[in-house]
């Protein structure tokens, strides 16, 4: 099994658990390829014997990789969205941030979770994404996202005008700081932030949830993914924010934009000891009495 290892980012404290999953990997003689920058920071910290292989995008993964590593937190989890694309690629998460949905494996059950790849003791869970189309060029050849499309003010402490249609029939305006499409994995990240609600992974639907709405009678609706989602923007500025995850253009007002499901699918790994309503109710606290 070839497995790629990505990480954008590390403090020193972090350094003897990469260690520790790269023992793991070695044990249970998994072939590995490491992301070129990753690999470039880890190297003084972690005797290497020889340079291993190495890639820094999409375009030089291996093909015959059978499973890619994010070792972080949840933001390096949606990095790793841009590197597999449409390869049916699966993910696998190990949390070394702070909450941890995407990246739902702590880094203190790696040992457990290798094993269960090893065993095939695992799920692979289809994610859908959204995809932007826009009149001109955004998003270097990789307009689509796992979590949500944003659009932002900008320049200005002035809230936008939305409008937003649905197939081409009008829907709203928002007036609000800015607007968040998100998916149904989406749904626990940004737009749950802003009062969205949270929406099982395997639901047909985008969530619209307005950010910072002047009419506090505007909600966040749930549509199926079915529809094309188009907007126009006004303001007092001719500049805004576009965003797909952690990625973020700037767009003038007379950029067209939609959004659509993407004509692919995301495999994430799930250990056969993880799901989706064990997550929740440990990252949220559900059913735990906080009050002692």
């Amino acid at each position: 099994m070839l497995v790629a290892l990505y990480n954008r980012t590390f403090d020193e404290q972090d350094v003897p658990i990469l260690a520790r999953i790269l023992q793991v990997l070695e044990q249970h003689k998994l072939q590995t390829v490491f992301y070129k920058e990753f690999y470039e920071r880890l190297q003084p910290h972690i005797p290497f014997a020889a340079t291993p292989r190495l890639f820094t995008g999409r375009k030089d993964l291996p093909a015959n990789t059978d499973m890619l590593f994010s070792l972080g937190g949840d933001g390096t989890m949606l990095d790793t969205v841009t590197f597999v694309g449409n390869t049916n690629i699966p993910l696998i998460g190990i949390n070394l941030g702070r909450l941890g949905f995407l990246a739902a494996i702590p880094a203190d059950e790696v040992e457990a979770a290798v094993l269960s790849l090893v065993k095939g003791s695992y799920t692979l869970e289809k994610r859908t994404l959204v995809h932007l189309d826009s009149s001109v060029p955004l998003f270097d050849g990789s307009p689509y996202a796992l979590n949500e499309f944003t659009i932002h003010r900008q320049d200005s402490s002035s809230m936008i005008k939305i409008h937003t249609y649905l197939n081409g029939e009008f829907l709203n305006t928002y007036w609000a700081d800015g607007l968040i499409v998100a998916t149904p994995t989406g749904s626990t990240g940004y737009s749950l932030s802003c009062g969205g609600p949270v929406v099982f992974p395997q639901t047909s639907s985008f969530v619209i949830t307005p950010v910072a709405p002047h009419n506090l009678n505007t909600r966040p609706i749930v549509v199926p993914d079915d529809n094309v989602i188009s907007f126009e923007i006004e303001g007092r500025t001719e500049q805004y924010l576009c965003t797909l995850d952690a990625r973020t253009e700037t767009i003038k007002s007379n950029v067209q934009l939609a959004v659509k499901k993407e004509n692919f699918l995301i495999s994430l790994v799930r250990p056969d000891e993880h799901n989706f309503l064990k997550t929740i109710r440990q990252k949220l606290y559900w059913g735990i009495d906080r009050r002692n």
